[in-house]
């Protein structure tokens, strides 16, 4: 549509595309709005719609991925939370356990995360493991602690939901639902979450093309919800000495074809304490929107994943590391 195209004028092209038989899928933006259109090309008259009141033009969408694609949409998309927006500037930081364990822990999380000024604080309470005999998460317990302890502090969360009857539950305690590696082409889930009106963070499959992480993205637009985070934790190669390889072209490419912003992941990209911080920095300077690290108030008595979380302080000290990085990529006036 034009710029300042009139919302009389949007409605009534939604309406034509409706009335024969598309589903046209506005995608507002700051300073002017895309309607993309689903649905058989041959069936359209490119050359009627352009000539409608408020259209600037008409252009077909190449790529696989329609909606995520910087083909419709060359503004980029903004995850606003309570106290921070993604995507728009600066790198937004997301720390805390690999799952929640009792409120003693999650308080001393919360509390050093205030403190840094960090203000999305991550915990798994339901956690899909390999092994069915290895810890499960708390379930709703560790849910209500979640969130018991961001509203103590002013935090955002984010909590991984594995199963579609657990949506709901989650939506109501969580600022943002993950779906894990593992789930990333769960499109059933993917459908159910394109129905919420809560951010999704949506992981790269250890086995998965970017093309792949875009149509999983791509379901969740189609289905209605629009705030979707995309996150590179790695992918699985012959690679022995790391538990993944953590593909950091993978940012600037997203960020080639697709309007969503993307964060990263270094705690299960590398599973070394060591890398972390390394490959933190490396992400910032490659564009990230965002990091996520696994801290705990304990590493080495984590019930899960104690290989790879920070302590506190060495989260602390990555938090002070990172500064000049992000000074010298976004000085001040």
């Amino acid at each position: 549509m034009k710029a300042g195209a009139s919302k009389a004028e949007i409605n009534k092209i939604i309406k034509e595309l409706e009335s024969k038989k598309f589903k046209p899928m506005p995608l507002f933006g700051v300073e002017r709005t895309v309607i993309a259109v689903i649905g058989e090309e041959r069936d359209l008259s490119t050359s009627h719609l352009e000539a409608l009141p408020g259209v600037e033009k008409v252009m077909r969408v190449l790529q696989p991925y329609k909606l995520v694609s910087k083909e419709a949409k060359s503004e980029k998309t903004t995850i606003k939370l309570k106290n921070i927006e993604i995507g728009k500037n600066g790198v937004a930081a997301i720390a805390g356990p690999c799952a929640v364990e009792s409120e003693e822990q999650m308080d001393q999380v919360g509390n050093k995360l205030k403190k840094l000024g960090v203000k999305i604080m991550r915990g798994g309470a339901y956690k899909p493991r390999t092994g069915p005999y290895s810890f499960q998460g708390l379930g709703k317990e560790g849910l209500k602690i979640l969130k018991k302890t961001a509203d103590k502090y002013g935090l955002s969360t984010v909590t991984e939901v594995i199963d579609i009857r657990d949506i709901d539950l989650i939506a109501e305690n969580a600022d943002i639902l993950q779906i894990g590696a593992r789930n990333m082409q769960n499109f059933e889930l993917l459908k159910e979450l394109g129905k919420i009106e809560k951010p999704v963070l949506l992981k790269r499959g250890p086995m998965a093309t970017i093309e792949e992480l875009l149509l999983a993205a791509e379901y969740i637009l189609l289905h209605g919800n629009p705030q979707v985070i995309l996150c590179e934790r790695g992918i699985r190669t012959f690679e022995k000495e790391t538990r993944n390889t953590l593909a950091l072209a993978t940012i600037p490419l997203v960020k080639e074809l697709s309007h969503l912003p993307i964060i990263i992941d270094p705690s299960h990209g590398t599973g070394k304490k060591s890398l972390i911080e390394p490959m933190t920095k490396a992400a910032i300077a490659a564009g990230a929107d965002g990091f996520m690290i696994e801290t705990h108030p304990t590493p080495e008595k984590a019930l899960s994943d104690a290989q790879q979380q920070l302590s506190l302080e060495e989260f602390e000290e990555l938090i002070k590391n990172i500064e000049p990085l992000l000074n010298a990529l976004n000085p001040s006036p």
